[in-house]
């Protein structure tokens, strides 16, 4: 049998090689830190680009274009001599050879592996709801959900039946995190403020956001205060929300609850799933190749200093890692952890090791999410606020991490994102028949 091809072959590159898996926050930070070090990078990700997954939601909402939220990796890169990028699925891991094998059969030898993989939806063991309910973890996600609710406002002026036009008008968003409020509260504003007068037969404003979340109470982040004060906000803006309410079942015509011991149908036609995440599944790759532990969620565990036991040339960071903080709770699974936690292996890497040996500390730099236009919640250091100082605040974390792939891209968004946040009409575009909105099981754009 002849040998796998080896994607270092031929190389008279003498320098250390670090591969880096995954184009997110974590690994672009990495590749960024070791942008100085007499090392040769191989970035591999799945898709060419760098996704900007706080702002999917305005994507979804038809207030941002796909290329809003996304920067091709190679471009926020270029300037970086010693860094290669490859659009490439990693499927094995040779943890004793030190070779990465990618889809094609190719081999790429390390130094230093850094695990930044991210995270991919999880609907905890019920797959099958994945056909009919819209993630928001990738752009498709985001387009697929623009289509199904711009979709189904249409349907609905179609539709002659009432029970038929109540089940397109009702729109189920599954999860009380940052995302399923931000998404919750969009499509309210949706529905009361940016489409009215857009329809003869319907009234847009007549449309139901529910919002379920099986916790005690939405953003579990904040303070509890924060909390309440996010679900008032909720409710202003014309969404209902539903805390304690566990969700046993969802099918293509509505969604099966559990609350205070009762089982309740709710009819609609659009439900957004935002309620939980595992690691992508070459953590588990990498865990079976070096032995190491996972959680049920998929993290791989690390130490302190965010390395796998009895490999210090192997690191795991951002969602894919389970790594403690200093009160002893898992980190959270934001990009302010996985930016600074790239930046201590890099460091690390960068003087010579394979890895860091001194323990990770992670600096809070606090919690945020959007509740309505020009209004968000903020919780920094244990102080939290809300109101459009608090938006402001939003508004300005997000444009500093946001990457500047093209020149005055930071200035474009923010002026999308600001019309939008003043009332200015949104892209209402769908995209294909609206036959493919109600899409048979099995079937996923």
């Amino acid at each position: 049998m002849s040998p796998e091809p080896d994607a270092d072959e031929g190389r008279a590159d003498a320098r250390r090689r670090v591969v880096i898996v995954g184009g997110g926050f974590g690994g672009v930070a990495a590749a960024h830190a070791l942008r100085r070090a007499d090392v040769a990078i191989t970035l591999v990700d799945r898709k060419n680009h760098h996704l900007f997954q706080p702002l999917l939601y305005q994507v979804a909402a038809g207030g941002l274009s796909s290329g809003d939220c996304a920067t091709p990796i190679r471009s926020l890169l270029k300037r970086q001599s010693n860094v290669e990028v490859l659009m490439a699925e990693v499927t094995g891991v040779d943890a004793e050879r030190r070779r990465v094998t990618l889809d094609r059969g190719e081999e790429l030898r390390y130094d230093s592996l850094i695990l930044a993989c991210g995270a991919e939806t999880s609907y905890f063991g019920h797959d099958e709801w994945r056909d009919v309910s819209c993630g928001l973890k990738t752009l498709g996600d985001a387009v697929d959900l623009r289509n199904r609710v711009f979709g189904a406002f249409e349907e609905a002026e179609r539709a002659i039946d009432p029970a038929a036009r109540a089940e397109w008008l009702t729109f189920v968003v599954v999860g009380g995190g940052p995302t399923g409020v931000e998404v919750a509260g969009q499509l309210a504003i949706l529905a009361r403020h940016a489409m009215r007068r857009d329809f003869l037969r319907i009234d847009p404003a007549d449309a139901r956001v529910i919002l379920l979340d099986a916790g005690e109470r939405v953003v579990p982040a904040f303070r509890l205060r924060l909390s309440k004060r996010v679900a008032r906000a909720l409710g202003k803006l014309g969404a209902t929300v539903r805390e304690g309410a566990r969700v046993t079942g969802i099918d293509a015509r509505g969604v099966t609850v559990e609350q205070d011991g009762r089982s309740e149908r709710i009819a609609a036609r659009t439900v957004v799933w935002a309620a939980g995440v595992r690691t992508a599944a070459v953590a588990g790759t990498l865990a079976q190749a070096t032995g190491a532990a996972t959680d049920r969620a998929g993290h791989v565990a690390v130490g302190p200093e965010l390395t796998v036991a009895g490999h210090p040339e192997v690191s795991v960071i951002g969602d894919a890692a389970s790594a403690a903080g200093a009160d002893g709770r898992p980190l959270p699974g934001l990009a302010t952890v996985a930016i600074q936690q790239a930046r201590h292996v890099a460091q690390a890497i960068a003087r010579g090791q394979p890895g860091a040996s001194t323990p990770f500390r992670y600096f809070d730099k606090g919690a945020l999410a959007v509740v309505g236009r020009g209004r968000a919640v903020c919780e920094i250091r244990g102080h939290g606020f809300a109101g459009p100082p608090a938006f402001l605040t939003y508004l300005g974390v997000h444009l500093y991490y946001l990457g500047s792939g093209a020149p005055g891209r930071r200035v474009q968004v923010l002026t999308a994102w600001l019309s939008v946040a003043i009332g200015a009409r949104q892209s209402r575009v769908v995209e294909g028949e609206l036959a493919s909105i109600e899409r048979p099981a099995g079937a996923r754009a």
